[in-house]
This record gives structure tokens, sequence and C-alpha cells, in this order.
């Protein structure tokens, strides 16, 4: 049975609830950190310096979550992603717009064992809430003005001078209220690797964007996206299908407010859970009622800015057979997390190869052959 937990948590300013959260997934991060690197990268004053050149709205809430943190020199290089480790994932983007409304939507593709599962509102600079990474960044969200944004990997594991991408995602829901202004921000502020971010706004408009390695960005003429750029092949195509699930976007003929139901089937719904691809839940953003919906096949969790439901839902996978989905109960169970400390050992070279050949094996396998080092080829955990 594959499961994973998912928690809603509301906290205005960083405190006692982040504090725990932090405290709960440090260990298994800092790891994962390590592992990866990371300590051979810029020094904290370097780290605070970029992000108050690129991202100084956003310092004061940085200070804070350092000092939650404890206030170590490699909690603050981890929390900064200023030229941080390599890290990937896969992933299905739309946003749409017509007489039915406004909706962004997307589907997270990765293995239960490497998602954080958590749903964060916070007003650190304004109302936001989203789907966080690396404790603090988001993966896609939406504030009170109604700008909701998500990413996808861009299919190029090439890295360059710049910010981990779900920080710069947090700074552009921290301080934008449209897509031009976010596009503005996009083309500003450098990431460190190639990713692709879906844009909706309140008053209808959208669009797709290419970031690059070392800063840059692409307005792309359809608002969609998965797993490659305009330029340059993508790893590993056949694996992630990214190609196929593209052009089965372009081709959704659906209203906006059913545009979620597209993405409950194949090409785009994964269901390869044990080869670490699966999807791990479905996120509609409704931009006008500033509301968002987790969407899982036998259930569903609506929340909204102005309503903030917390609680834990736990997700099981291994029953699935995407029926259509009941709203569901909450559960209280807990969960360990992902283990980010073993995941950053796993020889993901090898795993690459084994599915070009077409020999996929359980990520538990891949767990199990784990050495003490870290695989050689620059790859990390979660990159399929």
């Amino acid at each position: 049975m594959t499961t994973m937990t998912f928690d809603a948590v509301s906290e205005r300013r960083a405190g006692p609830a982040w504090h725990a959260r932090w405290q709960r997934s440090w260990p298994a991060y800092e790891a994962w950190f390590i592992g990866r690197g990371g300590d051979a990268g810029p020094d904290q004053g370097a780290c605070r310096a970029a992000m108050l050149r690129h991202m100084p709205e956003l310092v004061a809430t940085y200070d804070q979550l350092v000092a939650v943190s404890g206030g170590s020199d490699r909690a603050a290089r981890f929390l900064a992603t200023w030229c941080p480790p390599t890290y990937l994932g896969g992933c299905s983007l739309a946003a749409l717009a017509d007489e039915t409304g406004v909706r962004l939507v997307r589907n997270y593709d990765l293995s239960p064992k490497l998602n954080e599962g958590l749903l964060l509102r916070s007003e650190w600079v304004r109302p936001v809430m989203g789907m966080v990474e690396f404790l603090w960044g988001l993966s896609d969200g939406i504030n009170d003005a109604g700008l909701a944004v998500a990413l996808a990997y861009g299919g190029r594991s090439e890295t360059a001078k710049g910010f981990g991408i779900t920080t710069i995602l947090r700074y552009v829901l921290e301080t934008c209220e449209t897509v031009s202004e976010a596009i503005a921000v996009l083309k500003r502020v450098p990431s460190h690797m190639a990713y692709n971010i879906v844009l909706a706004d309140r008053a209808g408009d959208s669009a797709s964007v290419e970031v690059l390695p070392g800063g840059g960005a692409n307005v792309m003429p359809h608002a969609v996206a998965t797993n490659h750029q305009r330029a340059g092949r993508p790893d590993r195509p056949d694996f992630t299908r990214t190609f196929e699930r593209h052009a089965h976007l372009l081709r959704l003929d659906i209203k906006a407010a059913e545009l979620h139901e597209g993405f409950a089937r194949a090409p785009l719904y994964q269901d390869r859970f044990a080869e670490g691809f699966g999807t791990l839940f479905t996120a509609e953003y409704d931009p006008e009622a500033g509301t968002m919906r987790l969407i899982w096949p036998h259930e569903q969790w609506q929340q909204s800015l102005d309503g903030f439901e917390t609680g834990t839902r736990v997700i099981d996978f291994g029953t699935d057979t995407r029926l259509p989905a009941p709203p569901g109960q909450p559960a209280v169970l807990s969960s360990d997390g992902p283990d980010w400390a073993r995941a950053a050992l796993v020889d993901w070279c090898e795993v690459g190869r084994d599915y070009a050949a077409g020999n996929g094996r359980s990520v538990e396998y891949y767990m199990s052959k784990t050495a003490q080092r870290p695989p050689a080829c620059g790859a990390v955990a979660g990159d399929l």
C-alpha cells in the first residue's frame, strides 16, 4: 500500500507551527544538503547579500525564519537557496479563462517519498497559501490579489548562479498582484536551473514562462507546460512522456471550470508510484474566488484564503481505481516524511539507465543499494 500524509497549517508569522515543522524535517533535509554538496556552496553572507540584491522585500522574512530555525550557518544557507544543490521533478500545468471563470491546474508527479505534503497559509508579507517545498518555498500557490502560480521542471539538469525556483515563486506571490508583474520578476531574478512556470490572475490573464538557468525568461504562446523547453533536449523524455503530455494539453477542449477533469486521466495523470513518477495531487486554483482544491481520485480538500481549514489527510494511492471523487473525511495519522538522507545517496544515473533500457525497478530497490557517497553525475533524489 502506498500512502502519503498531507498537512494543512495556518500561521500568520513564522512561529511555533513553523518551528515544529522545521524540527521534524530539518534532520533529513540537512542530510540531503550535505549529501548533495551544499556545504561547498556560497557562505551565509553571500547568500543573504544575494537575497538583499534580488529579493529585498523577502529579507525580513528570511531573517525571521533563520532565527526561528536556530540560526545555524548551514540552516541559513539552506533557507536562502542561493546556488543550491539540484532538485527536479515532473509536472503538468495549464491555465484557462473563459465565461465559466479562471483556473490554474497542476498535477504534481513524483515519488510519495519525496514530497513534503504541506499546504501552508501565511501572512509573511501578504496572505499566501500554497504547497510548500524546502520548508518555505512554493511549488504552487495563490495570494490575496488572486495571482496563482505553479512550476514544472524544465527538463535539463544544467545549473548556473541563481536561486532555487521554489523561493522565487514564494517571492512572486509575496510581492506581485498580476501576471505581468510576475513575468517581470521571473525575468529579473535568476534561477539556478531551468523551470517552466504557469501563471493566472483575477483579471483572467495567464501565461507560461520558460525560466532559464542563471537568469532570463521566455514567455510562451500557450499557458501550458510540462517538462521540456523550446531549446535543448530534455532528460528522459520517453520516461516522463513530457511531449505526449504537452501535446495533450494543447488539444484539450474543455471549459475553465472543468479543467481539473482533464488532469484526472492519462496521459496527464500518472500512476507509476513504484517507479517514482505518480501524480501525488492535482491542485486547482481559482483566482477570482481566492480558493484552491487539492484533488485525488477518491477525495478532495477545498481551501480558501478567508476560510482556511487546518488538518491532516492521508491519501492511499495503492487502492486507486480513478473513479469520481466524493469529498472525503480527514484522517488523523502521522508520517515520518520523505527519507531524504537515503534518497540523496541513490545513484539516480543508474535509475535513468535502467528506465531507458526498460528495466525499471521500485524506489525501494535503489534505496537498498545506497552507498555512503553522493552519486557522481550530479543528479538528485526526485529527478524523475
